[in-house]
């Protein structure tokens, strides 16, 4: 599945909505956010997993198509009592992209896709489990994209982060390297707990983008805008892209050098994503 060819393959900023909470779900799609992602899991007490399925069910035929292509739909963990009526409802509803918490095997994600065949999957790396998998998973079936849950990663680790999750590096690191061996889309950075400190989400966004991130989770309106600008490309970059673009075009997808560089497929993969993002600001 090229990540390309899935709108939020590129997205730069996805921002989460409670499942219990359908009045918002207009009111994220209409904040700026690239990605909405409705939650199933750590927003919904488990008392109420079967209502917050329910008001995605009803709220689902309201969205037009633009808006289902940006929605994604976060379900609970596999394994837990709730994630079998999960995918049901993400089959009933035909959704584009599903977002699977805890993810820690191959056998899982292709386990979904088999009931979902349609269905693009970013797998969240959240566990020492996950991050010890993370090849398998991310080459696993319609897998566009990884997600880094850096919270849950660090307590699953026993970790004590400093404000800049200094210790998360190596982490960060293998989830970029493991994306970028597999040809999937550069992988989703987790949350920035702050919501007020715009500075801090702002590092927080240039770190990832500097690391080979090509995204972020948003847990506030407030912290989208702010990852956008930092996830936009630059002048530089673009036109970069632009020029490895009409190299590629013009060896006809053969891989030659441009100012020194091997240019093959997932370099204009990457060029490709760079144009598709400037055009999305």
């Amino acid at each position: 599945m090229n990540p390309l060819e899935i709108p939020l393959g590129f997205c730069s900023n996805f921002l989460f909505v409670p499942g219990t909470r359908p009045e918002r779900f207009i009111k994220a799609l209409d904040s700026g956010a690239a990605g909405v992602i409705i939650d199933l899991e750590d927003a919904v007490p488990e008392e109420d997993k079967k209502s917050a399925r329910d008001a995605i069910r009803t709220a689902w035929p309201t969205f037009n198509a633009e808006q289902k292509k940006r929605l994604v739909i976060r379900t609970n963990a596999p394994g837990t009592p709730f994630y079998s009526a999960d995918l049901i409802l993400a089959q009933e509803l035909d959704v584009g992209c599903l977002l699977i918490p805890k993810s820690e095997s191959q056998d899982q994600i292709n386990g979904a896709a088999l009931i979902l065949p349609n269905t693009a999957i970013i797998p969240m790396i959240e566990t020492a489990i996950g991050l010890d998998r993370l090849r398998e998973i991310a080459n696993s079936n319609q897998v566009i994209r990884l997600a880094l849950g850096n919270l849950d990663l660090q307590a699953d680790l026993g970790m004590v982060c400093d404000l800049q999750e200094t210790q998360l590096h190596t982490a960060r690191y293998q989830i970029v390297l493991a994306s970028r061996v597999a040809q999937i889309a550069p992988p989703i950075d987790g949350v920035t707990p702050s919501t007020d400190d715009a500075q801090r989400i702002s590092d927080d966004a240039e770190r990832a983008k500097r690391l080979g991130f090509g995204g972020k989770l948003c847990i506030h309106p407030k912290q989208v805008l702010i990852v956008q600008n930092a996830f936009m490309p630059t002048e530089e970059e673009v036109a970069w892209a632009q020029r490895v673009i009409e190299a590629d075009q013009a060896s006809k997808g053969a891989a030659i050098k441009l100012d020194g560089r091997m240019i093959d497929r997932p370099v204009v993969l990457l060029a490709q994503r760079t144009i598709a993002l400037a055009g999305k600001h």
